[in-house]
């Protein structure tokens, strides 16, 4: 016997993950009048992190304090709605989407934007988690300048831990590159970060030397400990079982590949924030938001009036 069952209201755009992206590509839809849903698992990447910086206007507020701040405002926009949860699979194509979320509810939409972020893939390094996002840090443009000029140190090896290295080198100079094991950097890019100053110290690290996730120290496996204000990582990430789901293509560095409008190779799913790019920053992803929300009602507008 077929269901009687309603079919769940059909809105225009179905926003999956409602961090900042997410949020910002929220308010320009909604003040284009445009039925959005958000929904949000609550988790965002930064939920560690104390402050967010070098955000224009917001330069040292907390993230959290930035995300409360945006649902408030979106409040006040009839076609927008938050909903907590998370979307388990999404199916049809381009014009009626259909979601289910974890605990059984059925969404369906014309569009659907991923802002799903990333998961972080932390290291088994004891201390490493506990001081993520606090002194243990992803971005020198996020939380370089507030340790800058004090002890540094950067966990890499090869071509990306030079690149690494010699960034973090313009907020110190009293910088550690520490491998992890043997180097595998060329003779001449060793040399050159000994003549910029930077240490390179091969032996394997054993644990994050810290207190209340600051880090004091990087104990090494041979018993020394090295005095460090703050170390610089890049850890592997994962992206949401989503995008491998739909099938949409990747780039080469594991994002999922947009076009200048935001789209996605999945006719109809677009992609904004974190999953797009390794520039991660609240004021990246809420412009990558920004711009996805615009193309998104561009969209629409088209296939509504055809010319």
């Amino acid at each position: 016997m077929p269901s009687t069952s309603p079919s769940p209201f059909l809105h225009d755009v179905l926003i999956i993950g409602g961090s900042y992206a997410g949020l910002s590509a929220a308010l320009a839809l909604g003040r284009s009048l445009r039925r959005v849903l958000v929904i949000d698992g609550g988790a965002p990447c930064n939920r560690t992190a104390p402050a967010s910086h070098n955000f224009l206007t917001h330069d040292g507020t907390p993230p959290a304090a930035i995300a409360r701040a945006a649902r408030a405002q979106l409040a006040h926009y009839p076609h927008v709605e938050l909903m907590s949860g998370q979307v388990a699979e999404v199916s049809g194509a381009d014009g009626h989407f259909m979601a289910l979320t974890n605990d059984g509810r059925r969404l369906a939409a014309r569009k659907v934007l991923l802002a799903t972020g990333v998961t972080d893939l932390l290291p088994e390094l004891p201390g490493f988690a506990d001081c993520w996002g606090i002194s243990v840090l992803h971005c020198p443009y996020c939380h370089g300048y507030e340790v800058h000029g004090l002890p540094l140190g950067v966990r890499g090896n090869g071509d990306l831990g030079f690149e690494f290295a010699r960034l973090v080198r313009n907020w110190s100079g009293a910088l550690t590159l520490f491998t992890d094991g043997p180097s595998t950097l060329s003779a001449g890019r060793q040399a050159a970060l000994g003549t910029a100053g930077v240490r390179i110290e091969e032996v394997p690290l054993a644990r994050i030397v810290h207190t209340a996730g600051q880090v004091a120290a990087i104990a090494l496996a041979d018993g020394r400990d090295i005095p460090v204000a703050a170390l610089f990582a890049r850890v592997p990430f994962a992206l949401n079982g989503l995008t491998a789901a739909l099938g949409c293509a990747l780039t080469p560095t594991g994002h999922v590949a947009v076009d200048e409008m935001s789209r996605t190779s999945i006719p109809g799913v677009y992609a904004a924030g974190d999953l797009t790019t390794p520039l991660r920053s609240v004021a990246a992803a809420v412009g990558s938001g920004n711009r996805a929300g615009a193309f998104i009602n561009h969209a629409l507008i088209a296939e509504e009036l055809p010319g």
